[in-house]
């Protein structure tokens, strides 16, 4: 069950779409009820769960699964009855789990609330209903700024575009607001109405926007750099939709003639532990790709299947911001002498979450594993060291990551030859295809 996926991601994601409101699938039916209507439905469910063994279970969980069987140098049994009669609701039940989560010290063992466990599950289910946006906050006016609309949804067909300023939404002037302040006002059920009012080159424009289930997708760009160079850019690997999504692109870049090809792990943090062996498999003929070390000891590797879809010369790009799942799939292709890393130092997540939903929709994720590499390399808080190191100054937006680019009215693409970690890493991989065919030659 969806609930029970092994989770690889940093406690933030890189990225917010904007405006989106999870649609879980077991209830689609919600999404065309008014908002005072779903409040009514949350009510009525947690009207039925007991606050005292909402709080029981969070402890047995814990008990059970937790990867750190000292559970940070204490005795678990100590939180089991420290609220026994203190808990009338839901809410309090929710605080004392935090509190008791809090003891351990894990930033990645995490309660996660009745919106928050939804927008999770929705990003695993690759499906969220909304406007479809990414939004962010300037750096200068520090007001929310669309990033960039996504294509074919309401944002793009009503004409948003890049960099403009969401002023107003729904009539609330959006001054001192945060991203998320944001998102939550533009989010909502399918087929109702959000009004926004946008600052674009100082004049004020009007958008009313319906909202519509939106598909999250995994790979944002296929395209070949030039006539030998392909490049796949997988922003995150938490769709369940992910390994479909970059079986579909290699064989694409394949079409294409592609000699060699560039994978993108740039500001991808993370996903499903599931996505990261499968994508790997994709390029691996034999070897370990992962081993998950539990509270006792055990490990247990995830060995390769000899399967490959991609056995052409390879080159993975990675930056501080490529993190656990991202850092697992560098980490086989490096370990197996499979790809080239280009770029910066990763992330360095090596823990494993189990996802585990509440009865009354909120949830707990409990780190339940270590990850090594398959050099046997523990990556936490460390990271992945690529073997070509390309640093770009994170004030520096017009040298980065082709898609970090705010300035207005600037387009940039990874064909524009701006992005110096993307054009180091075509140099080696132009190096890796000449050395290939002068090998082939050599055998023929």
């Amino acid at each position: 069950m969806w609930w029970k996926q092994f989770l690889v991601v940093p406690v933030a994601l890189s990225f917010l779409l904007g405006g989106s409101s999870p649609q879980a699938s077991k209830d689609e039916c919600l999404a065309s009820l008014s908002d005072k209507d779903l409040l009514a439905h949350r009510l009525v469910l947690r009207s039925e769960v007991n606050p005292q063994s909402l709080y029981k279970r969070v402890w047995n969980l814990i008990k059970d699964e937790y990867y750190d069987s000292k559970y940070n140098n204490q005795s678990w049994d100590r939180w089991e009855h420290r609220y026994d009669g203190k808990l009338k609701t839901l809410e309090d039940a929710h605080k004392a789990v935090e509190t008791m989560v809090a003891s351990l010290g894990d930033r990645y063992t995490r309660f996660l609330d009745h919106d928050a466990f939804d927008d999770e599950k929705s990003q695993i289910d690759a499906k969220l209903c909304g406007i479809g946006v990414q939004i962010g906050l300037d750096k200068t006016s520090k007001r929310v700024i669309v990033i960039t609309p996504i294509e074919d949804t309401p944002a793009s067909d009503a004409g948003v575009q890049p960099s403009d300023e969401i002023l107003e939404i729904n009539g609330k002037s959006t001054k001192g607001f945060t991203v998320e302040d944001a998102a939550k006002l533009i989010r909502g059920p399918v087929n109702t109405p959000v009004h926004l009012v946008l600052g674009r080159s100082g004049a004020r424009v009007k958008k009313d926007i319906v909202r519509r289930e939106i598909p999250i997708k995994a790979v944002q760009s296929v395209k070949m750099i030039d006539s030998d160079v392909g490049y796949v850019r997988l922003s995150s690997f938490i769709s369940q939709k992910a390994n479909l999504e970059m079986q579909t692109a290699i064989d694409k870049i394949d079409k294409m003639k592609a000699k060699g090809l560039i994978l993108d792990l740039r500001d991808n943090p993370g996903g499903l532990l599931s996505n990261a062996i499968e994508i790997s498999n994709m390029f691996l003929e034999s070897g370990n790709v992962v081993s998950t070390v539990d509270r006792d000891g055990y490990k247990t590797p995830a060995m390769c299947e000899g399967h490959p879809l991609w056995r052409k010369p390879l080159v993975v790009l990675i930056n501080k911001n490529s993190a656990s799942a991202s850092e697992i799939t560098a980490g086989a292709l490096h370990d197996n002498g499979r790809a080239t890393l280009v770029g910066q130092n990763s992330f360095g997540k090596g823990l494993v979450q189990g996802i585990n939903r509440l009865e009354d929709g909120s949830g707990i994720n409990i780190t339940i594993a270590q990850y090594l590499t398959p050099a046997d390399t523990n990556i936490h808080k460390k990271g992945i060291k690529p073997d070509v190191v390309v640093e770009v100054k994170s004030e520096d937006e017009s040298q980065g990551p082709w898609w970090n680019e705010h300035t207005p009215g600037v387009q940039r693409s990874p064909l524009d030859g701006k992005d110096l970690q993307l054009k180091s890493a075509a140099e080696v991989l132009h190096k890796k295809i000449e050395e290939a065919e002068k090998l082939a030659s050599e055998v023929h």
